[in-house]
């Protein structure tokens, strides 16, 4: 249920349509959940759909005026100065550039970020991307043009550029991922993993966050 006293997102000036441009003619407003929270400090731009409980942080961007759509799911959370954009998906003759796009249900996207997930203080996904539930994406990672699975950890200062990385695994802090071969022999997350359980205590305090800003 709406908040009666909550602002409304469409009135707030860092929420706004994307510009007309030669390569994304389509102006869309972000459409984003009464159940969410944006700070005013950050930024959210065009075809950017934000589902419900999802915590958008100070000086993070969210700007989907080159490449569009964007999908961020419940309960998922946007850490201060996180960058979220993409590779133009619509040449200049209007033709969709199919590669730039991932797919989640028969949907088409150009930045995916799934259910309970992470994007950590500096992150950046950079689309084509899709970003699995429950994944920890963690302090100065990078996705780029690359599938991430579920339950999945990017230790800080890591990146995936051009690749898909199966569920359950993890790349090691500084570790940059840029061949088929590497993503299939990164580690699986067993018992003994020592962030195992570190995105569900980040997801769980987000949540909290959300409700309490929410409440200011």
């Amino acid at each position: 249920m709406k908040d009666k006293n909550k602002p409304s997102y469409t009135s707030m000036p860092n929420i706004m349509k994307n510009p007309p441009i030669s390569c994304n003619k389509r102006c869309v407003q972000p459409n984003i959940s009464d159940t969410a929270f944006i700070h005013p400090d950050s930024s959210i731009i065009g075809d950017v759909k934000i589902g419900c409980n999802v915590m958008v942080a100070p000086y993070s961007s969210i700007r989907a005026d080159e490449g569009a759509p964007f999908f961020i799911d419940d309960m998922s959370n946007i850490q201060d100065n996180v960058v979220i954009h993409a590779l133009q998906t619509v040449d200049q003759d209007d033709k969709v550039i199919e590669e730039r796009f991932v797919k989640h249900n028969k949907e088409k996207y150009a930045v995916y970020i799934g259910k309970g997930v992470s994007l950590a203080h500096q992150s950046q996904v950079h689309g084509p991307a899709y970003v699995g539930d429950n994944t920890f994406i963690a302090m100065q990672a990078l996705v780029f043009n690359s599938y991430v699975g579920k339950d999945c950890v990017l230790e800080p200062k890591s990146g995936v550029i051009g690749v898909i990385i199966p569920d359950q695994r993890y790349v090691p802090a500084g570790k940059v991922i840029t061949t088929q071969e590497e993503a299939d022999n990164l580690p699986v997350i067993g018992n003994d993993y020592k962030y195992k359980t570190t995105n569900k205590s980040v997801v769980d305090v987000n949540i909290n966050l959300c409700e309490g800003y929410s409440k200011l």
